[in-house]
């Protein structure tokens, strides 16, 4: 499975990657200075065979319509090595990519550190990273495609910084080569622990794609990543769907032309909505906990465009709970991360609503500590961070205590609140404690109508003050735990109806013209039935939701950087 026939070579990868006739090489030529006479016919041999004077090509090209940068190595040179004269190299590439603003993919292929120069060449690691951690602090986005095979100090330092970084199949990844950790200590290492596959299992790499797949893999986060001259205008959210409180941007305009009765009044700050019914929140939380409700996998899949999942927290641990994204929601790049629930179909497939296995489970602290890699891409990136809230609860167990769940807890909220770039947070069911608080601060909240927030769940609550579940709604009755109390409270700024009064009022009659007439008259139209939620009418809900949540991203990534910061503090979020 690890073996390098089938493998392309640098530059092989390289024509894959960028458009047909756009590579640019900025390599200067390298001159042999070794008076080792052994290390200079190695070097004579490897040039012969590769065609290459040095183990790394670098240069940029066109990706996706637009330049990127691009630094590769080359393994059958001798394997991939970094000396001094390759360490240089990758200094200028990445150096020069920073000084032109260009994304940079590295795809390494090493055996690490070449041995033949020692120490001054082992030291290029800490050069090489150096110019990376530059390159990532001036805002620009760093890929790392890591190849067959990649080990030693290339992996320890910049095969391992990337933004995002995905692998070859079957490729050996790992710090210690597995025939010299053999040497070194006498026995053989594990099979199947240094393969891309299970690094990918382990949250250490975010996908395992296959050379064909990068360039497109590449191009969908560059367009996240790097979006910032090529965002798509925001979908406007439609004058017809109710939101309350004030709207950050244009998702609360009508079109021209709207028909009158597609439009809601504007409710008042008591979060009461257009038709005057606010539901009570047992009710609330029993819709909120209805397996077929959509989450944020649904959002993903019908909201957003260009959306590449990472994994886990890119060192060594992975939590199905937490899921983290990169996409264009609504049109507008960020970063997304959310409780996941499960995988309920927009088109409301009751089979297809059932959560796979460890998916929904109770958050633990590698799930907060992926939310915080999350939040880390944005603020280097300055993407705008969307959050989204839906779990019962972190997890409550030994392994989640001893792993430091409070700690993670309060450390996400400290991030958050200092967090430069924009933030923004939807309440979209279930908001249980400490997991919940956790991705809660942000410059603006918005709430689904049945979306609730409590210190516990109703039932933990209820057995701390009375010793029994039984009394669970009329507690949360009092916590004013509803979307409509939170709006009023100043915790959300605004709430997305679920089943907006027009649309019911089209489904009505709609459903009116289908009813066969008993001879007495026309069929009449119902009231709207009290079964109306995000999960009767997934697909519709979630597609209006996507484009208000663009609109409050492109409109907070608009604000002045200062005058949001300020306005997060003095709303006590920041």
């Amino acid at each position: 499975m690890t073996g390098t026939h089938s493998r392309p070579t640098a530059r092989e990868l390289i024509e894959t990657v960028v458009a047909p006739g756009s590579w640019r090489c900025w390599d200067e030529p390298v001159t042999v200075s070794t008076a080792d006479p052994e290390y200079r016919a190695d070097l004579a041999r490897a040039r012969e065979r590769t065609g290459l004077d040095e183990s790394v090509i670098t240069g940029s090209g066109l990706l996706d319509g637009a330049r990127v940068a691009v630094v590769a190595c080359e393994f059958g040179f001798l394997a991939g090595s970094i000396g001094v004269a390759a360490g240089e190299r990758l200094v200028r590439a990445v150096r020069r990519a920073t000084a032109e603003r260009l994304p940079l993919l590295a795809a390494p292929a090493s055996g690490g550190t070449r041995m033949q120069e020692g120490t001054v060449a082992f030291v290029q690691m800490v050069k090489v990273t150096a110019a990376i951690a530059a390159h990532k602090a001036a805002g620009l986005p760093y890929l790392v495609h890591l190849r067959h095979p990649t080990t030693g100090g290339v992996f320890a330092s910049w095969g391992s910084l990337g933004h995002v970084t995905t692998a070859e199949p079957g490729a050996l990844i790992g710090f210690l080569g597995p025939r010299v950790h053999e040497a070194l200590y006498g026995e053989r290492f594990p099979e199947g622990v240094q393969v891309a596959e299970h690094l990918y299992a382990h949250g250490l790499v975010d996908a395992v794609l296959p050379t064909p797949e990068l360039p497109d893999a590449a191009a969908r986060a560059l367009r996240v990543l790097h979006g910032a001259g090529r965002a798509t205008a925001p979908t406007a959210g439609r004058a017809g769907d109710p939101v309350e409180g004030p709207a950050a941007g244009p998702a609360a305009e009508a079109p021209v032309g709207a028909p009158a009765d597609a439009l809601v009044a504007a409710p008042g700050r008591d979060g009461t909505p257009g038709d005057g019914a606010v539901p009570e929140a047992a009710e609330s939380i029993r819709r909120s906990r209805r397996p077929e409700r959509p989450g944020v996998r649904a959002l993903l899949r019908v909201a957003a465009d260009d959306v590449t999942p990472l994994s886990g927290t890119g060192a060594g641990e992975h939590d199905p709970g937490m899921l983290l994204a990169l996409a264009r929601v609504g049109g507008t790049p960020c970063v997304v991360l959310g409780h996941d629930r499960g995988h309920p179909d927009p088109d409301n497939d009751p089979a297809a609503a059932r959560p796979e296995a460890g998916v929904g489970q109770p958050l633990g602290p590698a799930g907060l500590r992926t939310a915080r890699r999350g939040m880390r891409v944005a603020a280097e990136l300055g993407l705008p961070l969307l959050t989204v809230v839906d779990t019962a609860g972190a997890a409550l167990s030994q392994a989640a205590e001893e792993g430091g769940l409070a700690g993670e807890i309060a450390r996400c909220l400290a991030d958050l609140v200092t967090l430069p770039a924009p933030t923004l947070c939807l309440l979209l069911g279930q908001g249980a404690g400490g997991g919940a608080l956790a991705l809660l601060p942000a410059d603006r909240v918005l709430a689904a109508r049945h979306a609730w927030l409590s210190p516990l769940p109703p039932e933990g609550a209820s057995a701390i003050l009375y010793r029994t579940t039984e009394r669970a709604d009329e507690v949360a009755a009092r916590q004013g735990v509803r979307s409509a109390d939170l709006l009023a409270a100043g915790i959300v700024d605004r709430i997305v109806e679920e089943a907006p009064r027009a649309r019911a009022r089209e489904r009505e009659r709609e459903e009116a013209q289908q009813r066969p007439s008993d001879g007495a008259g026309p069929a009449v139209a119902r009231g709207p039935g009290p079964e109306a939620d995000a999960a009767d009418a997934p697909h519709a809900f979630l597609t209006r939701l996507g484009a208000i949540l663009g609109a409050e991203l492109a409109t907070l990534r608009a604000q002045d950087p200062a005058a949001r910061l300020a306005a997060r503090r003095a709303a006590g979020r920041g």
